[in-house]
């Protein structure tokens, strides 16, 4: 067995008798295979910096528009979208923030491609108080086209109901990051 390491400007490949065993560049850990295995891939954190009233009974896209973090800028601040530009499977985490109405329904889901992808958190609790629910889901995205919203529902027979800010500590948030690549 001979092991052989080669490196260039912008990758390092490690051989086996003249074989590639795998590529370590800025993407991260690659098999000769293709697959790659450790990554340095997109993340984000996201949160609303301000309320948004909404009609009762209908799914609305969270305008998460102030990011924390975005390591590889594939967050959309004016879409409020996640687009990823790795192929993998993701870990997605949402928290949403409301108050304003007695509610009969409180909800948020996660949308694939525009599509209901999943509801992360569901209340029926008849309430007025704020509330925040948590919901997390592991979802794959193939690198190119697939893209992830935030949306949420609230049901309420009277009063103004909104996704609610109180401070950045305090708000709704979006966040995901790659767990492993396709």
């Amino acid at each position: 067995m001979t092991i052989t390491l080669k490196p260039t400007a912008s990758e390092t490949t490690i051989q086996n008798n003249g074989s590639d065993i795998f590529t370590i560049d800025s993407t991260g850990l690659t098999m000769a295979s293709g697959k790659l295995l450790a990554s340095t891939g997109p993340a984000f954190s996201a949160y609303a910096s301000a309320d948004q009233t909404l009609s009762s009974g209908t799914w609305t896209k969270v305008a998460i528009d102030t990011e924390l973090f975005d390591t590889n800028s594939n967050y959309d601040t004016s879409n409020y979208r996640f687009t990823p530009t790795i192929a993998g499977y993701y870990q997605v985490n949402t928290i949403l923030r409301s108050q304003g109405a007695t509610f009969t329904l409180r909800a948020v889901g996660i949308y694939k491609n525009n599509i209901k992808y999943s509801s992360l958190s569901v209340s029926r609790e008849s309430s007025s108080s704020a509330v925040g629910l948590a919901g997390s889901n592991l979802i794959y995205m193939n690198g190119s086209t697939d893209y992830l919203e935030m949306f949420g529902i609230l049901s309420f027979s009277s009063g103004t109901a909104r996704f609610d800010y109180d401070n950045a500590a305090d708000t709704s948030y979006f966040s995901a990051f790659l767990a492993r690549a396709a």
